[in-house]
This record gives structure tokens, sequence and C-alpha cells, in this order.
């Protein structure tokens, strides 16, 4: 199953999956400041890209929260990842939301920098970082849609996630979201 939008020139697409088989110019990775490989995500994405990416992010020197930083694909389909460092979630916290949406942002951006013009995101913050599914998924789907309607480089942004639980927490926030626009769902 899966949910498309036309945004601007950009297709919006909301499947379930394993991002680590996206074939896009950019998968975006829920990376620690680290961005030497943990869990979740970050821990399928090092294992099926091996051992060059470790020795490239060792290089990067980190990332701050809320910030992102690319690298090479090397033996995943896509030709990139972008590492972005979202918050861990903290109830009543003023800025959490504010750094998940600037990861996500801030991911676009740098797409934008690299040329790329297809990128898969993951649900970042949602694993370990226990951001709740039904606060995330707004706060993304809202800086894509944003971000699309002022950039059309990125002819698709594709949120792959893992389970049909968090798909469908995704297609009810962006049908909230685009009920008071012109935007076209194509479903």
């Amino acid at each position: 199953m899966q949910t498309r939008v036309k945004v601007n020139l950009t297709i919006l697409e909301l499947v379930q999956g394993d991002i680590t088989k996206e074939k896009v110019d950019a998968i975006v990775n829920a990376a620690n400041s680290s961005l030497l490989g943990g869990g979740g995500v970050d821990g399928a994405i090092h294992r099926a890209a091996g051992s060059e990416l470790l020795a490239e992010t060792r290089n990067l020197r980190g990332c701050k929260t809320g910030n992102a930083k690319i690298s090479k694909g090397y033996k995943l389909p896509a030709k990139h990842v972008i590492h972005a460092v979202g918050p861990v979630y903290q109830r009543g916290s003023d800025t959490v939301a504010d750094l998940l949406a600037s990861a996500y942002r801030r991911s676009l951006e740098v797409a934008l920098e690299n040329d790329v013009t297809s990128i898969a995101f993951p649900a970042i913050s949602t694993g370990v970082y226990g951001y709740p599914i039904d606060e995330a998924a707004p706060i993304a789907l809202n800086v894509a849609v944003s971000f699309a309607r002022t950039h059309d480089q990125i002819k698709l942004t594709r949120f792959v996630l893992f389970t049909e639980e968090i798909l469908q927490q995704f297609i009810q926030a962006l049908h909230a979201l685009l009920d008071n626009h012109d935007d076209r769902l194509f479903d």
C-alpha cells in the first residue's frame, strides 16, 4: 500500500518498506550525533552500505542534533546517505519539535546542495529516541510539504516506513495536513 500526493513539482509518497533497498539519489539515515552507526535504521544502513560508510563518517566528525551531513551510499542502491540527527524525545520540551523539524529541513537542504532529485526518509527519532509517531508524523510531513511548495529540484520525496502501523499514522497526518490545501492525492 502507498499514498501519493503531488505538491508543486514534487511527488510525495508514503510506503511501507526497507529504506536500505530504495533506488533513489539519497536515503536519509536516522543517525546519532557520532555518525558512527548504531541500532535501528542507523545500524541497518551501515550494515547494508558496508565498512566504507563507517570509514567516511569517521571523517565527518559527528553532527549536531537538528543538522544533517552527506556521505556516499557505497553498497546501497542509493548514491548518497544523508545522516540526520533527530532529538531524543522529552515530553513537555519546548525544543524537541523544532529540532525534529530542523533535521528534516536540513536533510532537504543538503539534498539540494548535492543535486539530489529523489530522496527517501525514515521516521526520524521514532525508534530508540522515543518520539511518538502521532507527534512526529505531522512535523515530518509539514516540513516536506512546505519545502516542496518552495523548491522544485527534488522530484520525489518518499517516506519509507517500517511497519503498517507507522505508515497508517503518516497517512492520517498527510490527509489532515492537506485537508485545507489544493494538493492532489493520487492514492
